[in-house]
């Protein structure tokens, strides 16, 4: 029996109330523990990109899974004890891949695969389900939350947040592809997916709500910012801006996006783009 067939058949177990963390026996925690094996080698993932980026939805039921038939447990962390129902990830396998974790700090949950050659500055934090790819950086006070993905080569600056799509199990993750570079204090969340090689500007918020103004297909698009694009944020006039509350006009965030090899920016070309 495969083991999505094994977390699929708990799955239906567990939402007919037929098995909870009270009554979960060795078998299924072993199941569990098979599968959180199978995340933090790279086995099985969140989601993977086929025509486009799909949510594996076994696995993330899975996730919710050890949620909800494991018991919470004092655990100890240096010198601090907290409560959860998993452990911290186990580290003796990054050095001898080239992988470096520095302490005082970096919290890599149970279930998180780290690739080779990678760097995780403290204080970081990576959670269950995320896929961290080879030769990526992830900076001090960044959080990578459930099952975000990552791919190699990537850069995430400091204090950046990597948002985690957990629920629905449908609903892709937050994706950041091959050799991306995103700015100290940027946030990406609720699915949105940045192209490969593209470069962020830092303190910028990526997320479907917030339009991206493409200026090299000069489109307005949502959810994603292609591949080979130089981001940043800007403000353009609200529906809002003739309410009497907002005197003098009211403006909301957008993401104007240029050919990643742009080195400037003619203003006139971004302003009548924006207000188009």
């Amino acid at each position: 029996m495969s083991l999505e067939t094994e977390i699929s058949e708990l799955w239906t177990q567990y939402a007919d109330d037929e098995v909870d963390a009270a009554s979960a026996t060795t078998d299924h925690l072993d199941t569990l523990d098979a599968f959180l094996d199978a995340l933090e080698s790279g086995e099985v993932r969140a989601a993977e990109k086929r025509d486009e980026w799909e949510a594996n939805e076994w696995v993330k039921r899975a996730i919710l899974l050890n949620f909800g038939l494991r018991e919470t447990h004092p655990r100890t962390y240096g010198d601090v004890t907290y409560h959860d129902v998993l452990p911290l990830r186990e580290t003796s396998d990054l050095g001898e891949r080239g992988t470096r974790n520095t302490p005082d700090g970096t919290v890599i949950r149970r279930g998180a695969f780290i690739g080779e050659d990678a760097i995780l500055m403290s204080p970081a934090f990576v959670n269950v389900g995320a896929f961290v790819g080879n030769g990526t950086l992830i900076d001090s006070c960044d959080t990578v939350g459930s099952c975000a993905q990552i791919g190699d080569n990537v850069k995430l600056g400091a204090n950046t947040l990597i948002g985690g799509v957990l629920e629905p199990v449908e609903s892709a993750p937050v994706v950041i592809e091959d050799g991306v570079s995103l700015g100290a204090g940027c946030r990406v969340t609720s699915g949105f997916v940045v192209g490969e090689d593209s470069i962020v500007g830092e303190n910028t918020l990526l997320t479907p709500r917030i339009p991206v103004y493409d200026l090299v297909e000069e489109e307005v698009i949502y959810g994603e910012l292609p591949p080979e694009r130089r981001a940043f944020t800007r403000y353009v006039d609200s529906a809002l801006g003739d309410h009497d509350l907002f005197e003098g006009g009211a403006y909301k965030p957008a993401v104007v996006a240029l050919d990643v090899e742009s080195d400037t920016l003619d203003a006139t070309r971004r302003e009548e783009a924006l207000r188009e």
